[in-house]
């Protein structure tokens, strides 16, 4: 069978749950890009104090519910949190402290867009207790980030990631590509020079035109073309061989990362971890009494800050998962990571592991790489060209684990 690659990032013991996050989502924007999805609402009129005294509620209500975590990551989310006045994010993370211990090396990241006036609020992060910040630059040329739909240039953008970099301890750099118009020598270039202002840690998005945003519209209408999926696969090679002779290579399939740079918070995520999830919006996965539950909070921030002032919460879904959901959660979390899953993962989780033969099969096709020793399995180069594939492969042979799934050691 295929030997797989050994870890760079230490990994909990495996089977052993990951650790305990902190998921905060804020949901205003300045302006909605044209590409994005996610849970974001323009208003004139933000009053952060009452969202920040709802939010420290909220925490608190679900707090009463989970007694003895420590806290490892807090992250801050959006929409665009570096909107938030730094008294809001040092009242949240004061009250995160109140309810639980926190670990002494806990990530606490906050996600930045980079104009100069957000930027001017970072060494107020840095002092309300955030030590890592995200900064989403998307794009490294005017023209580009025109047709995002940002509001900074890339000189503005450069330079507040580097103001970041003088003040956190830890930062990352976002960007998009497969843009519209950009060519392989586009993207080397423009990766490149990210390398060279990186910290130690790249989020490197594929463009994707995602339902329901006004680039699906354009798309629709012809009027927006990315490239084909041949072109887009050969940038994904693109982007994989640059970073990794830098230094950066890939632990995730858009993250990459200096060795120990890897953002703690999200493989809390990937690994299939416990987190509370709160602000409008927010999901969580939680575990009590045995159980897992899948949380969700009021999706618009007036119903959500509505609901915490009647409530304590805006809880408006709870759905405990069973054996079969939770198993191909994890596979779908954790076949994303370059290390791959631990089979005792999987099998604490849910008591289910992939079927042997499927995994000999899978093997045999080079898609997917198996460590006896270990009890892990990862894809292969092969393996994540087709990842979606594979993984549904994985979760339709899920059967009941005989025997309990041992690793002989569970260091990197």
């Amino acid at each position: 069978m295929t030997e797989i690659m050994t870890q760079r990032h230490p990994a909990p013991a495996e089977g052993r749950a990951p650790g305990f996050g902190i998921y905060v989502h804020w949901p205003f924007c300045r302006a909605k890009c044209p590409y994005c999805d996610f849970n974001s609402h323009v208003r004139a009129n933000v009053d952060p104090m009452a969202y920040g005294r709802a939010l420290v509620r909220e925490l608190a209500t679900l707090g009463e519910r989970l007694p003895g975590r420590r806290v490892t990551s807090v992250f801050f989310g959006g929409g665009t949190p570096s909107l938030m006045p730094p008294e809001t994010v040092a009242m949240v993370l004061d009250r995160i402290a109140e309810l639980w211990p926190v670990e002494a090396d806990a990530e606490i990241t906050l996600e930045a867009n980079p104009t100069s006036a957000e930027a001017a609020n970072f060494r107020g992060y840095r002092s309300a207790g955030v030590n890592r910040a995200s900064v989403g630059l998307q794009a490294l040329h005017d023209d580009a980030l025109r047709a995002l739909g940002r509001e900074h240039s890339a000189a503005e953008g450069l330079a507040a990631f580097r103001m970041a970099a003088g003040i956190f301890p830890r930062v990352s750099l976002d960007l998009i590509y497969a843009r519209p118009h950009q060519t392989r020598a586009d993207w080397a270039g423009e990766l490149d020079r990210a390398l060279c202002e990186a910290g130690d840690h790249l989020s490197l998005y594929q463009l994707t035109i995602e339902p329901g945003t006004p680039f699906a519209a354009r798309h629709r209408r012809g009027t927006l073309v990315v490239p084909e999926d041949d072109e887009a696969l050969a940038l994904f090679e693109i982007t994989r061989e640059r970073t990794a002779a830098a230094g950066f290579p890939a632990y995730e399939i858009s993250n990459h990362a200096r060795p120990g740079g890897e953002s703690r918070h999200n493989l809390l995520y990937w690994r299939y971890g416990e987190y509370l999830g709160v602000g409008p919006g927010a999901h969580g996965r939680l575990e009590e009494g045995g159980r897992r539950i899948a949380t969700t909070m009021a999706r618009t921030p007036d119903a959500w800050l509505s609901a915490v002032r009647e409530h304590g919460h805006g809880l408006v879904e709870e759905t405990e998962l069973d054996a079969r959901e939770q198993a191909e959660e994890c596979l779908l979390m954790g076949m994303r990571l370059e290390e791959g899953l631990p089979l005792a993962r999987l099998q604490a989780v849910s008591g289910l592991v992939p079927a042997r033969a499927m995994l000999d099969a899978l093997s045999a096709e080079g898609l997917l790489a198996v460590d006896g020793a270990r009890g892990r399995i990862a894809a292969t180069r092969e393996g994540r060209l087709v990842l979606n594939a594979l993984i549904a492969e994985l979760a339709a042979a899920l059967e009941p684990a005989e025997h309990p799934v041992r690793a002989q050691n569970a260091g990197p």
